[in-house]
């Protein structure tokens, strides 16, 4: 599965946030054992870069931990088209509806996050980290 992970989800790992740490925390576990393909976009690497900051206080600190996602996660871009899209869009919040039509085009199968209300309109599956999780890894029948 290919997934783009929204930015709430990244920063509830990075800063052990309750009670959402332990959902994401075990996303980017899944990623680092590749049980899927996890995506992040450009822009929101500059809205991690600032909140992880605000915490480190540390320049170097807070690029080691983006060097990290980098590994665990593939970035994509976004696109003047993926704006243009973003604004023609029948999904209210701008920011949202552009991560949309980025992982739209880059044929993403679903977007995770924590603030599903906000994807009501959008044009591909949209799941919040616990239903995500259950959807990737393996459930006690299965083992």
């Amino acid at each position: 599965m290919r997934a783009l992970i929204d930015t709430c989800i990244i920063i509830d790992a990075l800063q052990n946030r309750e009670p959402f740490a332990g959902d994401a925390q075990a996303i980017f576990l899944a990623a680092a054992n590749k049980q899927f393909d996890g995506f992040l976009t450009a822009n929101c690497m500059t809205d991690i870069y600032y909140l992880t900051h605000r915490k480190t206080h540390s320049d170097k600190d807070t690029r080691q931990i983006l060097n990290k996602l980098l590994y665990l996660f593939d970035l994509l871009d976004t696109t003047a088209m993926d704006c243009r899209h973003a604004l023609l869009s029948s999904m209210t919040d701008f920011e949202d509806a552009v991560m949309v039509e980025s992982a739209v085009r880059c044929n993403l199968d679903c977007i995770v996050t924590r603030n599903i209300k906000d994807y009501e309109k959008a044009l591909l599956p949209v799941y919040s980290p616990a239903v995500f999780l259950a959807h990737i890894l393996p459930s006690d029948e299965d083992i």
